[in-house]
């Protein structure tokens, strides 16, 4: 993008607020994970730069609750809705939405603190969210539950270009 994906605007509200707000609505507390903003509790990473599954294991290994949810900063169209039904689903394995080419969306679900140290193995053998998933239980949220709740695929749509938030504009805040 250029600049601070945080910090960018979509609508008149930067990113960063508009995913504190939806997780606020359903969290008791808000951490960003990277980065450190005025005004936010921020958590460094266990190795900075060194991609999203460093975050999500600094997360688990720092998190004072059983589980955590994670929602990227570019997910600038999440529902406060589909937030509140994904942690609100009881089971103790991870919670990830499945869109409907069945990618598993990996930045956008819930993760119990019980994979900590696997994650934590995962990232630094140089692993992904994805493969990570490939080596714990999941709870796949499949588009036939997620449509139900309402969910339209907003809460994981990857605002991460001006022409994506062009689009996601159009298609969720004009629609």
């Amino acid at each position: 993008m250029g600049s601070d994906k945080a910090l960018v605007e979509v609508d008149g509200v930067s990113m960063l607020e508009r995913v504190a707000t939806a997780v606020a609505s359903v969290a008791h507390r808000v951490v960003i994970l990277g980065t450190d903003y005025e005004g936010f509790e921020s958590w460094p990473d266990q190795d900075q730069g060194a991609g999203p599954l460093f975050g999500i294991a600094t997360a688990l290994a720092r998190a004072e609750a059983d589980r955590v949810l994670v929602v990227a900063v570019d997910h600038a169209f999440v529902r406060s809705e589909t937030l509140a039904r994904l942690v609100g689903m009881e089971t103790e394995l991870s919670v990830v939405p499945v869109d409907k080419d069945g990618v598993r969306q990996v930045t956008c679900a819930v993760y119990p603190v019980s994979i900590a140290d696997l994650a934590a193995e995962e990232a630094g053998a140089g692993g992904s969210i994805q493969s990570l998933l490939d080596r714990v239980s999941f709870q796949p949220v499949t588009p036939e539950t997620w449509t139900a709740w309402g969910e339209d695929g907003r809460s994981w749509f990857s605002a991460d270009t001006p022409e994506a938030i062009e689009d996601g504009v159009s298609r969720y805040l004009r629609a």
